[in-house]
């Protein structure tokens, strides 16, 4: 099993990098090489990245007081040239029958102007998406939650004076301190401090962290026994810091070492933070608090004058935006960070608590509600890593040109994440070669996907007549993941290029 976007034989060669925003180079590359072709007007955020008047793109307003989401721009008129179907297919036919690919291809190449179907091999036929699973967990979130939201932390006063619990909010973004592996993250040191002072003289005894957010099994079905081990995952808990890793860093070749058990960790972190006698964890649900008027629990502190109230709050502290976190998810295929994300669909829905198969379900009931082809994904994870996934390209395409239509504000903003040919997330080193590849850098944005024997990518492109295309390239079977990477490159380089 391997991460998304490393092959086993490039696991040796490591990279370490804190997670970067680099959507606004993203869109100056874009601009740069859009020139050569002229600027035109394009449907949806797309239109954004390319130039158009702002004057005919208006900004969605923010929610206050949340920061302004990713803007979302309204869908433009038709602009470029039509591609013409018979023209699509004789330039893609000798690629896509490439023996680097494998046995088996799946692709669909869709026009979201005009809802042309451009290029379709088993499009309707679900088959392994690896990582491009991460596409329907944004579009899903975002739809289900908004971009706004956040995720919130707190910690409670225990049944006994001293004791404290840490209620998981399902935020895996949680930095320990200043040294932040996702920017702008919520950190534990502050929430320690937080809980230190509405201690007053209470001497901290013990942490216990709430995980009745989450329900049902840590690991999902079809992972595979050494994910975790490897560092590809963690096990999925509502609390822990840096998506379970050990250090703050992101390894771009290879995975990244992690806990154990990743609420034990953290819930140890806090406990020190906070000078608790006593450093061990224990898990338990959060009392509720008190109603007014009854009696406070005895063992006040005498320093503080006050009483013990179990189910108080002592702190509290907020994910990013949710928009945000998406993007680094789709920035760096961040495996723990894609099943957080996917559980507040049904969190949202009202589910109590969240676990894979009821994620799963809302996920599908979701796709659903936004008029996608929901019968062609079949989920047992958020991430990807799961090989019993099943996705169509036709689902993938569908959900890519819906939010690039500009009709759902709330898919808009998933744009903004997708790593760029050749410059940001997983596809930096992407689009390298052969040659011709590298007329696509800038110009491809697209998710990846890779598990041993599978590739994908799919994405949106602008032609050289200036359209926007969605498309999406599942292959399995190829023997050498460089090889049938490059081949899925030398694709959606093609239609770049492509006067058809």
């Amino acid at each position: 099993m391997t991460s998304d976007g490393v092959a086993p034989d490039e696991a040796g060669v490591r990279r370490r990098s804190r997670t970067k925003l680099v959507s606004v180079l993203s869109v100056v590359v874009l601009l740069a090489l859009v020139a050569a072709v002229g600027l035109v007007v394009r449907p949806g955020p797309v239109d954004g990245w390319l130039g158009a008047d702002a004057a005919s793109s208006p900004s969605a307003a923010p929610i206050p007081p949340e920061p302004t989401p990713t803007p979302v721009l309204a869908a433009a008129e038709t602009g470029g040239t039509t591609p013409d179907t018979a023209a699509v297919e004789a330039a893609l036919d000798p690629l896509v029958s490439a023996g680097a690919l494998g046995d088996t291809v799946h692709v669909s190449v869709l026009d979201p102007a005009s809802g042309s179907v451009l290029y379709a091999k088993n499009a309707d036929v679900p088959t392994t998406p690896a990582s491009t699973t991460k596409l329907l967990t944004a579009a899903t979130a975002l739809a289900a939650r908004g971009p706004a939201y956040r995720m919130v932390t707190r910690v409670v006063a225990g049944e006994n004076p001293g004791e404290v619990v840490i209620i998981g909010a399902g935020d895996a973004t949680m930095s320990v301190d200043e040294n932040q592996l996702f920017p702008g993250a919520a950190r534990l040191d502050t929430l320690a401090e937080q809980v230190k002072e509405s201690l007053g003289g209470t001497q901290a005894t013990q942490v216990f962290v709430d995980m009745s957010l989450y329900d049902g099994p840590e690991t999902a079905t079809g992972w595979g026994s050494g994910d975790i081990a490897e560092g590809q995952v963690a096990r999925i808990q509502p609390f822990m810091t840096n998506g379970g890793r050990i250090d703050p860093v992101h390894n771009d070749f290879g995975g990244d070492p992690r806990y154990a058990n990743p609420a034990n960790a953290a819930g140890k972190l806090f406990a020190k933070a906070i000078d608790a006698t006593s450093t061990s964890v224990r898990a338990t649900e959060a009392p509720q608090l008190a109603e007014s008027g009854s009696s406070p629990a005895p063992g006040a502190s005498a320093a503080a004058g006050t009483t013990w109230t179990p189910g108080k709050e002592l702190g509290r502290v907020s994910s990013a935006p949710l928009v945000q976190i998406v993007d680094w998810m789709l920035q760096q295929s961040d495996n723990v960070l894609a099943e957080a994300v996917a559980r507040q669909v049904p969190l949202a829905a009202g589910k109590p608590a969240a676990s894979f198969e009821n994620t799963a379900e809302a996920m599908i009931e979701k796709l659903r509600e936004l008029g996608l082809p929901a019968d062609e994904a079949n989920l047992y994870d958020g991430s990807g890593l799961s090989r019993n996934n099943g996705i169509s390209p036709t689902m993938l395409v569908q959900t890519l040109a819906l939010a690039a239509s500009g009709k759902n504000a709330s898919l808009s903003a998933m744009f903004n994440g997708l790593p760029v040919a050749g410059w940001s997330g997983t596809l930096r080193t992407r689009f390298v070669v052969p040659s011709p590849n590298q007329t696509a850098q800038g110009i491809v944005r697209a998710k990846t996907g890779s598990l041993s024997g599978v590739n994908t990518l799919a994405g949106v492109l602008v032609t050289k007549d200036g359209r926007v295309l969605a498309f999406a390239i599942m292959a399995v079977g190829g023997a050498n993941a460089v090889t049938a990477r490059a081949a899925l490159d030398k694709i959606a380089a093609r239609l770049v290029a492509c006067g058809c």
